[in-house]
């Protein structure tokens, strides 16, 4: 994961926890639908590790959110 783009991976990891809690999941439901360990998943939402395409189109399946939403960042 490149931390110049910190800040970017940040608010990616705020719109998956933002869609995930409006789907009433825990980070330990949606890790185990993605096959993912929930310490990944938490990393994940608070941008300690990148995310990998397979798994965004995974979440984007599972929460019903199409995955450009993801990377719809408010200010």
């Amino acid at each position: 994961m490149n931390r110049a783009y910190q800040e970017q991976y940040e608010k990616l990891g705020l719109n998956i926890a933002y869609y995930r809690k409006a789907k009433k999941y825990t980070q330990m439901q949606l890790a185990e639908l993605l096959g993912i360990d929930r310490t990944h998943m938490g990393n994940i939402e608070l941008a300690r590790t990148g995310v990998s395409l397979d798994i965004l189109f995974h979440l984007s399946e599972i929460l019903e959110v199409p995955v450009s939403r993801f990377f719809e960042f408010r200010e």
